[in-house]
């Protein structure tokens, strides 16, 4: 597969993975397996959208100088180049991941550097020859990388670049509020939540009516829904549906979106049709929840 460039802005944060079986007991030890990797949705989609495939694919981020070499390092591994700006003040973010047995992840965030990408960490020039840029929507939520990300996009707007974005956190929407996340990314070419971040972002339980309804503010929605595939909208109505992958056991959720995003970006880019490129995207998502962490293996 061959395809134009993309540019991913967004994070790396280091993943602490703990594996554990039954649920934490309080006061004393669980036993667990407990790895410890580089992460971060944005990161994490432009990793899978190079081993997807894609020649192209660069990374703005921010880390802290405690990690940002062993992130730098770790991108270039997985073919992807890294545009991090070291921050002398804060650490890189770090997520704890806590994975049950049945595969699902639960998140404690510190967000560290991740949020304090600023203005003068992005330039116009990022975007020559890039055909896709793509947001992590971490970065909305605080107003430092709030700026930088409608920086990009507005870049990218003028352009005519297409824009895809990620709403990353269900939890964190709750807090921005669903109004104020659309009205950032009203007009993009592509919305890409999970079914949580869909019912967040609308109040409909449907994932379908979600899509639908989100896709009046978005060209495109894609709603991912674990084991059962994905959904596309268009215009106020669901288009077309895709199966999940046949997968391996699964060992580890996280991630399993952002592989899809990556698998997803990437046969768009290299001219596949809306269906492929979604069936694309799940089969990249069932690679990624037989993986402990959330980059190819």
């Amino acid at each position: 597969m061959s395809g134009g460039g993309l540019l991913v802005v967004g994070e790396v944060v280091t993943d602490v993975v703990v594996r554990h079986g039954a649920g934490p007991l309080h006061g004393t030890d669980t036993p667990a397996s407990i790895t410890t990797l580089p992460g971060g949705a944005g990161a994490n989609a432009a990793c899978w959208a190079a081993r997807s495939g894609c020649p192209d694919v660069r990374l703005l981020a921010r880390a802290g100088a405690d990690s940002a070499a062993w992130h730098r390092d770790a991108l270039r591994r997985a073919k992807v180049r890294p545009l991090l700006s070291v921050d002398e003040d804060a650490p890189t973010g770090t997520v704890v991941a806590l994975v049950d047995p049945s595969a699902e992840r639960t998140f404690l965030t510190d967000s560290g550097a991740v949020l304090r990408l600023s203005p003068g960490d992005w330039s116009p020039s990022l975007l020559d020859g890039a055909d896709r840029l793509h947001l992590s929507g971490y970065l909305l939520f605080a107003s430092t990388s709030r700026a930088t990300a409608a920086l990009a996009l507005r870049e990218a707007r003028r352009r005519g670049v297409p824009v895809s974005v990620d709403p990353a956190s269900a939890g964190f929407l709750a807090v921005l509020g669903a109004d104020a996340f659309l009205d950032l990314v009203d007009g993009v070419d592509l919305l890409l939540p999970n079914a949580d971040e869909a019912r967040e972002l609308t109040g409909l339980p449907d994932p379908a009516d979600a899509a639908a309804k989100l896709s009046r503010h978005a060209r495109r929605v894609v709603v991912t829904l674990g084991d059962r595939g994905a959904l596309m909208a268009s215009g106020g109505t669901v288009t077309g549906r895709v199966p999940a992958a046949a997968a391996r056991a699964p060992v580890d959720s996280t991630g399993a979106g952002d592989a899809f995003t990556g698998g997803f970006l990437a046969a768009l880019l290299a001219g596949a049709d809306e269906v492929s490129a979604a069936s694309a995207g799940c089969r990249a998502g069932a690679e990624a929840v037989a993986t402990v962490g959330g980059r190819p293996a």
